[in-house]
Parts: C-alpha cells; structure tokens; sequence
C-alpha cells in the first residue's frame, strides 16, 4: 500500500469509525458538548440527526468511549442495529445490561429483569444510557415499545436515557400521529451539517497528522476546492475519494495528490461527480467581475 510511499503510520481515510480521527469541529464539537451536558442532567430522549455519512456513527462512538471511561457514574448500552421487534429491543438492551436471562422469556418477566437492573443501578448512583444507532430503521412499534420502556422510573429520576443517531428519515417517522407521545419526550435535538471547504481542509490535514503524516501538506489547494465539491462535504466520501487518490498517486510514484488523481478517484466512485479540470474558482469570479463592469460601461452609456 503507500503507507511508505507517503510516511504514514496507518490509514488515513479508513471509513471505520476510529475515535482517535475524532476532529473536534464547530458542529461536532456543539453536539457533543449538548450530549454531554443532557447526559450529566439525565434529560431522557436525545436526537442526533445528519445524512448519510456525516460522522454519527464517530460521534455516538466518542461520546460512549467517555462515559465508558468514568465507569464511576455511568453504565452504557448500545444497540448498532435496531431492525428489531419490541421483545428483541428489550432482550439487546437486556443482554447489554449484563442481565443473563433466557431467549424464550415472556415478556412481563423480561420487564421485570431489566427494571429490576436499572433499579440497582439507580441505588449505586450510576446513570444507564442506551445508544441506538440507524435509529431511523426502527419499525413503528419497536420505537413505541422504547417510549414505554422509558416509563420505568422512580418518584424522583429517570432510570435511564436514551441516545438516538439517525438519518433525517427519522424526523418524518416522529411527524406521524402515531408517535407524537415520543416526539413529545425528545428534550434535545442536534442536526449533524456537512463540512465547508474550510472544514475540509482541516479535515484532511488532521487525519493525514493523526496517521502520522509530518512532511509537506500532500493536498494542493485546488485539489481540495475539487474534494469539497465532489464530496458535498461528506466525511465518508471524502474518505472514499482520498483514499483512492493516495493509491493513485502512489501507483504514479508522485509525491503530493493533484487534481488529476482525484479526478481518477471521483470516476471510479459510484455516485460521485467531480467538476471539469478547466473549473477554477478564481478565474471564474474574475470573468463575473469583467462581465458586470462592461455591462454597467455599456448601460452607463445609454443613458449619457
């Protein structure tokens, strides 16, 4: 590979969710700060949502690696993949509650189980969180069944809290009549946004660093005007797109990434459209300049 090549560490643009490439941004840095701040007040329902390929996934990862760090006060669940039934929901969160109970339990007793554990937890004065991720793939009743769970409290706290991650689908599920009782729960909502050209930039030359990365910046500046319009400022297309440019680079014996190694990345990347190699930002704002001022020259004459 061009770990060598480029004198890397590891991978730069894996599109796994390594918490160590956590870049602490405007938009991730508010949402985490919101999280942590509901989580200490034991706000109850939390919504995180952003489009495909944002950074959720990074996001609910660092946030559960921190509180797993202050063991003290916190126990954690999280459940990745919520396409379950209302029994299967209570039976993953069950399982990571450490409650050791059989698959074919009814139900009242695997309720009894789980409020019986965040009762304990309650006594030891820790706070449970639930993490769902691809909450928005829930079906209607399983998040139904959520709000319900919810409903085991003492007089005075919430036995547990829960953080959804979802695409924006999930907003248009909650708009439904039907689960207006847990729109109604939701004390917090944060909305993940794509990065701006700035943002790339930095987040390119945090990853290339955090990989290990310390020679000359391997990104020309109009090779990243061109990853920013590519990529919509998509943390995961914009992994996808330089990792591939870094390969071919690296098959050309090159030692920076230009344009025409994206542009080879962009077309081998479904979905993916790149702007022409004659696209320049700069030249174009200065023909719209030298258009504007001969039109008001020509219509000043008109009128003289």
């Amino acid at each position: 590979m061009y770990l060598q090549h480029f004198g890397l560490r590891e991978l730069p643009f894996s599109l796994t969710p390594n918490t160590q490439f956590f870049l602490n941004m405007a938009s991730y840095h508010k949402a985490y700060n919101m999280l942590m701040v509901s989580l200490a007040n034991a706000e109850g329902f939390i919504k995180i949502v952003g489009e495909v390929g944002t950074g959720k996934t990074m996001l609910c990862r660092k946030v559960l690696n921190t509180l797993e760090e202050d063991k003290e006060n916190y126990i954690t669940a999280y459940i990745p993949n919520p396409v379950l039934s209302p029994k299967g929901l209570f039976l993953a969160f069950a399982e990571e509650l450490d409650i050791e109970i059989d698959q074919d339990v009814g139900h009242h007793r695997l309720l009894k189980a789980i409020t019986e554990r965040l009762i304990e937890a309650s006594a030891q004065n820790k706070q449970v969180v639930l993490f769902i991720d691809e909450a928005h793939a829930m079906p209607e009743q399983t998040l139904e069944a959520l709000r319900l769970l919810t409903n085991i409290e003492t007089e005075q706290v919430k036995l547990f809290q829960v953080v959804l991650f979802a695409q924006p689908e999930l907003d248009a599920l909650l708009s439904q009549a039907s689960l207006r009782q847990l729109r109604q729960r939701i004390t917090f909502s944060f909305q993940i946004e794509a990065l701006d050209r700035e943002g790339i930039e930095r987040y390119v030359v945090h990853r290339l660093a955090t990989a290990g990365y310390n020679g000359p910046f391997l990104f020309s500046k109009r090779t990243l005007d061109y990853l920013y319009r590519a990529s919509d400022g998509i943390p995961r297309v914009i992994n996808i797109l330089s990792h591939k440019a870094l390969m071919v680079a690296f098959g050309k014996g090159e030692r920076t990434v230009q344009v025409e190694h994206l542009k080879s990345a962009a077309d081998d990347t479904e979905g993916v459209d790149i702007p022409s190699f004659n696209f320049r930002p700069a030249l174009i704002a200065l023909a719209g300049l030298a258009v504007s001022a001969a039109l008001v020259f020509y219509l000043g004459g008109l009128y003289l």
